[in-house]
């Protein structure tokens, strides 16, 4: 599984942690008040709407949510929300999801719970809020911070394939074959992967689609006591916040969508797009690399970077370079660690100076901790279940199996898009073939008609959703409802870049109603 270029998999935490402060001077204004909204629970509330929650102490995050990590402090508070496994059978077997929140430090201004998502699918977001706490200092003031692990993620009844060391060798294996021997294994490792799913997680892979954790979000807006929901989507979130205002449009609050998938494309679309983002961040890496050391690793950068890039990856898929831990970098490894650094401008120097040990001295460890990075693998070998949400919750999602032939068929649109990416993103596209559970639908439905206006936010230099997704997604939602706002900038994630311009925008909105002209831009 090559979670990096996964349709749907924009794993935005990781740019979301590695985040940074850009400039900004933004002519984004305020034109319209929305409605305020009141925080008082929803009317009569029955069964699972109905429970109470026991919030306590947090304990630390589990191997599946990341670990590693001390508990989080004493404002935050840990717990478990029952939900129906299956929505259409409310009242059958339950499953548990895990809640963090931190609560409103202006209690007397509260606005009502601020529920966040930040993408994947499979980041937990009981670990990853605390981790960005201060990033939302602002929005704390009049809201209780809340996210959740989503239904087979981290501590929700998490998806469970490999074990730590298959998971080593799967995300070693070659992800760009080119000889028909090479292909036979890439499909026996994709058909181990899936068999291992089906062992240890099969009841659940039908219900961990989308749609359910919409549904998910829907029963915790009640059971947290707030008439609307209010949301923060990020990546993969935004697909999901764009389902929720689709199935309850008269329950959408204020809600912010950040870096955005685009909601028209199916998996060899999204592929296709993400294989030229990731190589228009990559050529923007290289001339800021060019400008700023004579000593760059990738040359003047344009073609010539490209062509210095490619070479060594081909070099990596005969000969791998050792690493101090006893791992090699191979081929699929390097690209998983260029990828990951170029979801923030923070990364760009570590990108450089991994690709000059690789180039000069013969050995592989920032590429490779930037990879390990990516794939959610701590130093001690751990893996989160980031990589097996990602594969069952977009394979339930999506109708599409493709088959090598396909794949056959694409790679020269996807070597054009990206020398560097373009092959390994469209062999990715086989990650659902032969998965024991049929995708739901061609593309999530979003269109949500009567819903209050809802922040869609896209930045140009985006690797993972391009801004096109964006003006994709306000489209869609419909008129009246998608409000674009766009960052002229690089990297994953706008409103956690700390960009001035952006932040007066969100929070404005979020904190006071006051909704930005469509088409606002800050740079």
């Amino acid at each position: 599984m090559h979670t990096v270029v996964r349709g749907v998999g924009a794993l935005g935490v990781t740019a979301l942690l590695l985040a940074s402060a850009t400039s900004c001077q933004g002519d984004g204004q305020a034109t319209a008040e929305a409605a305020p909204t009141s925080p008082a629970a929803a009317g009569s509330a029955s069964g699972l709407a109905a429970q109470q929650l026991d919030w306590h102490a947090c304990p630390a995050p589990g191997p599946a949510q990341g670990g590693g990590a001390a508990a989080p402090a004493a404002n935050w508070q840990c717990a478990t929300l029952k939900a129906p496994l299956d929505h259409a059978q409310p009242d059958g077997k339950a499953i548990g999801l895990a809640l963090i929140r931190s609560r409103a430090t202006d209690e007397q201004h509260r606005i009502g719970s601020l529920l966040f998502n930040f993408g994947g699918p499979g980041a937990s977001g009981v670990a990853t809020l605390p981790a960005l706490a201060a990033t939302y200092a602002s929005l704390n003031t009049r809201y209780d911070l809340v996210s959740f692990d989503p239904r087979g993620v981290g501590a929700s009844d998490g998806v469970i394939c490999l074990d730590d060391k298959a998971m080593d060798a799967n995300a070693a294996a070659d992800g760009t074959p080119q000889t028909p021997a090479g292909v036979k294994t890439l499909d026996e490792n994709n058909a181990q992967f899936t068999a291992a799913c089906e062992h240890h997680s099969g009841p659940v892979l039908p219900y961990v689609d989308t749609e359910s954790a919409a549904r998910d979000m829907d029963l915790m807006r009640q059971v947290l006591g707030d008439q609307k929901l209010f949301y923060f989507g990020i990546s993969y979130g935004t697909q999901l916040g764009g389902v929720y205002a689709h199935l309850f449009p008269q329950h959408v609050g204020r809600v912010v969508l950040d870096s955005v998938v685009d909601p028209t494309k199916d998996p060899q679309q999204s592929a296709l797009g993400q294989a030229q983002g990731f190589q228009l961040a990559l050529e923007d890496f290289m001339k800021a690399c060019a400008t700023k050391d004579a000593g760059c690793p990738t040359g003047s950068g344009g073609a010539q970077g490209t062509a210095t890039i490619t070479a060594l990856l081909q070099k990596l898929e005969q000969s791998p370079l050792p690493t101090s831990d006893g791992r090699q970098l191979t081929e699929s490894l390097a690209l998983n660690g260029i990828a990951g650094a170029l979801y923030s401008q923070d990364t760009w120097p570590v990108l450089a100076a991994g690709l000059t040990e690789a180039m000069q001295q013969g050995t592989g460890n920032t590429l490779l901790q930037l990879s390990d990075g990516l794939l959610g693998r701590n130093q001690q070998g751990q893996y989160t279940n980031l990589n097996a949400a990602n594969r069952a919750i977009s394979c339930v999602d999506s109708r599409q199996r493709y088959s090598d032939q396909d794949v056959q068929q694409q790679l020269p649109q996807f070597r054009t898009a990206s020398p560097v990416f373009g092959p390994f993103s469209a062999w990715g596209l086989t990650g659902c073939t032969g998965w024991p559970v049929p995708g739901k639908t061609d593309h999530p439905e979003v269109t949500a008609a009567g819903a209050a206006p809802i922040l869609v936010v896209g930045t140009t230099g985006d690797p993972a959703t391009p801004v096109e997704g964006a003006q994709a997604m306000a489209q869609q939602l419909g008129p009246g409802v998608g409000v674009t706002v766009t960052l002229q900038g690089e990297g994953h994630g706008g409103y956690n870049t700390g960009n001035p311009c952006l932040k007066r925008t969100v929070d404005a909105y979020l904190l006071n109603g006051t909704v930005p002209a469509g088409g606002t831009t800050c740079s």
